[in-house]
C-alpha cells in the first residue's frame, strides 16, 4: 500500500515535544484526546501511521508516565457504547487499563466525572476497588465552564476528589469523548496549586491536523469523523493575532479557550499559552511526506463516513442533520459515493445476478465479487473468492467439503431452527480451517486471510451483526447500502 507518512519520525520528534512541555513546567498533566493504542482512524487517513503510534510514543515516556483514565458517570448509567468494539465505557474502561499494565505502565486510577450518586457509577466504583483499582469523584459545578470564581473554589474544583500522583507526566484518557478530561486536567492543577506544586496542562489530539490547510481532506475527514460532535474546524483567531500565523483548531477549543485563559491566570498569575494550538502538542502534519498519497486516503474516509452514516439512520442509530453534513463534506471534497473503488463492481454484481452481492479491492488493482446463494451469503462468497485469488487458487476449484457444509447447513436449521442456513462470513472461515487439516489448497487459503487486514469492502445489504463483528476483527473497512436483506425489521 503506499505511504504518505513517516511513523518512525513521528514518534521521534512527537516524544521529544512532549519532553520539552514537560521540562517547561516541571510536572504535566497531557489530556490524551481521540483513541490511544487503536486509532485506525488516523492509520486509515495518514497512510504509515501505525494504530498504536500513540502508545508506541508513550512507551518512551514511561519511566516518568503515569496514566488516568476518565468516564463520565452518565455514561456509565446510560450504559453507553463504543460502536468500533461493541463494548460499554465500563468495560473500555478495564480494557485500557489492562492495556497499560501490559505495556508495563503504571495507572494510578479511575476518575468518575458528572457524579451525582448514579448507582450504576456507584456499582461500577465498588467493582473497581474490588479490583484493586483506586476510583475517584468528580462532580458538576453549576454554570461550568464560565463561572470562574465559583470553579476556582473550595465549592468548584475544591469539591473534587484529588489524585495522588507522582510521575513527571500524567496522561489523562477516556473511552471517549464527553468524558470530562480537560475539567480533570484542570481540577489537579488546582489542587496541585493548593499543595504548592506549578503543575501544567497540554493538549495531544492528532486531529485538525492545526499546520494543515482548514479545508485540507485530513482535516474535512475529521470533521466526517466527528459529526456526532458537531465539532467544526475553524482558523485559530488567537494564533492569528498572537503570531500573525495561520493554525486549524476546532470550535470547542476556540470557544473554551478565553474561559482557560482566566483559569490558567488566576492559578498561575499568568497563562502560558496564548491560543488554543499553543496548547497542543501534535507533531503528524510534521511527518507527512506524500501529500498526494494522504488526501486520497483522506478522500477514501470521508466517503465512508458518509455511506456509514446513512446506514446508521436505516438503524435508527443517526438522523438527518449529520447524514446531512456528512453530504456537504462530501461535495466540499468535491466526492461522490462512486469514487469509492468497491460501490460500483458490488452494485453491477447484484444487478447481474438479482441477489445480493459484495465486493473487495485487493489494493492490486483486483476488485473480487461475490452473490448469495442457498449455500453462503455475499460477504462469505466474496470472502472465499478473495482468498482464492490471493492465493492463486483457480476459481472453479471447491475449497469446502459438502461433507463439511452440510452438517453445518442442518445444524442452522434443524437444531437452531434459524431462518437462513446459508453460512456466514465467520462460519465460512471456521469450516475452511476445517478443511485444511486434509487439504493442502483450503490451507493455503487460510493462509491469505491475515492479507485482508485493511482492504476495502461494500455490501449491496446491511450486513448482519456477525458479520460486522468479523470486520472489525479484521480491520476490514465496509460500507453498505442502506438496505435490508429482507422485508424483516429484526434480524441478526
Amino acid at each position: 500500500m503506499r505511504q504518505g507518512f513517516d511513523n518512525q519520525k513521528y514518534l521521534k520528534v512527537q516524544s521529544s515535544h512532549i519532553s520539552e512541555r514537560i521540562g517547561q513546567f516541571g510536572k504535566l498533566y497531557l489530556e490524551f484526546g481521540g483513541k490511544l493504542f487503536d486509532d485506525y482512524h488516523a492509520s486509515r487517513v495518514l497512510l504509515g501511521f501505525a494504530p498504536d503510534s500513540k502508545m508506541q510514543m508513550l512507551r518512551e515516556l514511561k519511566d516518568e508516565a503515569e496514566v488516568l483514565v476518565v468516564v463520565n458517570a452518565c455514561d456509565i448509567e446510560s450504559n453507553k457504547l463504543r460502536s468500533d468494539y461493541g463494548i460499554t465505557y465500563e468495560l473500555d474502561v478495564l480494557r485500557i487499563i489492562d492495556t497499560f499494565r501490559a505495556a508495563d505502565m503504571q495507572v494510578c486510577g479511575v476518575v468518575i466525572t458528572r457524579y451525582a450518586e448514579q448507582p450504576a457509577a456507584r456499582a461500577f466504583a465498588e467493582r473497581l476497588s474490588n479490583l484493586g483499582v483506586r476510583s475517584y469523584f468528580h462532580y458538576s459545578i453549576p454554570d461550568y465552564p464560565t463561572n470562574i470564581p465559583l470553579i476556582m473554589s473550595a465549592d468548584g474544583y475544591g469539591k473534587n476528589d484529588f489524585v495522588e500522583t507522582d510521575r513527571r507526566l500524567v496522561v489523562v484518557t477516556a473511552p471517549g469523548p464527553g468524558s470530562g478530561k480537560m475539567a480533570v486536567c484542570l481540577s489537579q492543577i488546582y489542587h496541585e496549586h493548593l499543595r504548592g506544586v506549578k503543575a501544567g496542562y497540554a493538549k495531544f489530539e492528532t486531529f485538525p491536523v492545526w499546520n494543515l490547510p482548514l479545508r485540507h481532506p485530513v482535516n474535512l475527514a475529521y470533521e466526517a469523523a466527528t459529526a456526532d460532535l458537531n465539532d467544526v474546524n475553524s482558523i485559530d483567531p488567537f494564533h492569528l493575532e498572537a503570531y500573525g500565523q495561520t493554525a486549524v483548531n476546532y470550535n470547542r477549543d476556540i470557544e473554551i479557550f478565553p474561559v482557560l485563559d482566566a483559569m490558567f491566570k488566576e492559578v498561575w498569575g499568568e497563562s502560558p499559552y496564548k491560543s488554543p494550538t499553543d496548547m497542543g502538542v501534535n507533531m503528524a502534519g510534521f511527518c507527512i511526506f506524500d501529500d498526494e498519497a494522504i488526501e486520497q486516503a483522506a478522500n477514501a474516509e470521508i466517503i465512508r463516513r458518509y455511506l456509514g452514516e446513512v446506514c446508521a439512520q436505516k438503524r435508527g442509530l443517526s438522523n438527518r442533520e449529520r447524514v446531512n453534513k456528512l453530504y456537504l463534506l462530501m461535495k466540499q471534497a468535491n466526492l461522490e459515493v462512486f469514487d469509492r473503488s468497491v460501490v460500483a463492481p458490488a452494485l453491477n454484481r447484484e444487478a447481474d445476478a438479482g441477489v445480493p452481492a459484495a465486493s473487495i479491492d485487493l489494493g492490486d488493482g483486483r476488485i473480487i465479487t461475490g452473490k448469495s446463494s442457498h449455500l453462503l451469503d455475499a460477504v462469505a462468497a466474496m470472502l472465499l473468492n478473495a482468498l482464492k485469488a490471493l492465493g492463486g487458487i483457480p476459481d472453479e476449484i471447491l475449497l469446502l467439503s459438502p461433507v463439511v457444509i452440510e452438517p453445518m447447513q442442518r445444524l442452522k436449521r434443524d437444531i437452531l431452527l434459524s431462518e437462513d442456513d446459508s453460512l456466514h462470513a465467520d462460519e465460512i472461515l471456521l469450516a475452511l480451517s476445517i478443511c485444511a487439516a486434509t487439504n493442502p489448497l483450503a490451507d493455503l487459503a487460510q493462509n491469505q486471510i491475515p492479507k485482508l487486514r485493511g482492504m476495502d469492502i461494500h455490501t449491496t445489504v446491511m450486513p448482519s451483526a456477525s458479520d460486522l463483528a468479523l470486520f472489525r476483527k479484521l480491520n476490514l473497512q465496509v460500507t453498505s447500502e442502506p438496505r435490508l436483506k429482507s422485508d424483516r425489521l429484526f434480524w441478526e
